[in-house]
């Protein structure tokens, strides 16, 4: 493995994951009711990073290799929705809009880990526990929703 390739994907996970700083839960998603499937807090960091450093080892196996460009696609595609979904859910309150993104996400994890498998059996091994999480995650996003159906978005005003 190329530890410059896993330093450049790891950065790439740390700027993704630096939204949930920028927009953490804070008292607002506290106060929401939750499903009783949801991890405790505790669990979130937890499950971040070590999704972060199996998947930036996943992108440094695959990258050196021939025919990798459709598994860095999904890969960049599922950076990109993660650092979106964030912002989106706990910034602006869009816990609907969130779902659309949580898909997009859904499916780029997918793709990301069924093109990594075919390339390096480890890589794709590396994006299974991302995968659960992301599925976890989408029915934690639509269990919000139904169970908070009176909570509206935050005014772009008050931003």
């Amino acid at each position: 493995m190329d530890w410059m390739l896993f330093a450049i994907f790891l950065v790439t996970c740390g700027a993704a994951g630096a939204t949930g700083a920028a927009f953490n839960p804070g008292a607002w998603y506290m106060r929401l009711e939750k499903p009783w499937f949801t991890p405790p807090n505790w669990a979130f960091p937890v499950a971040w990073t070590s999704i972060y450093l199996l998947i930036s080892f996943a992108g440094a196996r695959v990258a050196v290799l021939d025919g990798s460009g459709y598994a860095l696609a999904f890969w960049a595609a599922q950076a990109g929705f993660a650092t979106l979904w964030t912002p989106i859910f706990f910034g602006l309150r869009q816990m609907k809009g969130a779902i659309l993104v949580i898909v997009m996400l859904w499916i780029s994890v997918l793709g990301a880990t069924v093109l990594h498998w075919q390339l390096d059996f480890w890589a794709g091994l590396a994006f299974m526990p991302y995968l659960a999480w992301v599925t976890v995650a989408a029915a934690l996003n639509v269990g919000i929703v139904r169970l908070n159906p009176d909570v509206k978005p935050l005014a772009i005003d008050k931003i």
